[in-house]
């Protein structure tokens, strides 16, 4: 087990925490039992200025509430009416900004699929009951110090189906993999 994620790590720059969450571990405990994955894929979103954010103009609803909150919350949220979408939040409070799951790399506990980010909360058993928990104190679900990942091994891309943010935002390199990693969703 590797040392546990505080908050100043959190509540840096999107971007830096975006590419330095790649290696590290997701853990969540369910019915007592350790799952746990390397994150291999995600994609950040820099509301207010950006189309593609929940949070685009600053604004605040019900379901984006978590995004406002001080880095090292989770913002989770139904796509599709059934695929659950993990996101942490970053930087400061009241400064709505994130970073989605994309893919984990199963390292324990975890038989399904995991390269995809409705997939990874069907195998992590995540749902609407972890809106606004806090990795930083959490029982249930944390990350974890992992392996430091080196540069040269890290994609960076545009994020996948933002279209409709204009292909401007569409098109913004937010998205961060690891290279060769057969759990990424989508190569390129």
């Amino acid at each position: 087990m590797g040392k546990r994620l505080k908050r100043k790590f959190f509540v840096q720059p999107t971007l830096k925490v975006a590419k330095e969450l790649l290696g590290k571990v997701l853990v969540r405990i369910y019915r007592e039992k350790r799952l746990s994955g390397k994150i291999v894929e995600i994609e950040a979103y820099i509301g207010p200025k950006d189309k593609a954010s929940h949070a685009y103009l600053g604004k605040r609803t019900k379901r984006n509430l978590a995004e406002f909150l001080a880095g090292g919350h989770i913002y989770i949220y139904l796509v599709y009416g059934m695929y659950w979408q993990l996101n942490f939040s970053t930087e400061t409070e009241g400064k709505p900004t994130c970073i989605l799951i994309r893919a984990l790399e199963p390292a324990g506990g975890i038989t399904e699929a995991t390269n995809g980010p409705g997939k990874l909360c069907r195998a992590l058993r995540l749902d609407k009951s972890f809106y606004g928990e806090d990795l930083c104190q959490s029982k249930r679900i944390w990350i974890e110090e992992g392996k430091k990942v080196r540069t040269s091994q890290i994609i960076k891309t545009s994020r996948v189906g933002i279209d409709y943010a204009g292909p401007f935002w569409a098109s913004i390199p937010w998205r961060f993999y690891l290279k060769d990693n057969k759990f990424v969703s989508k190569k390129g």
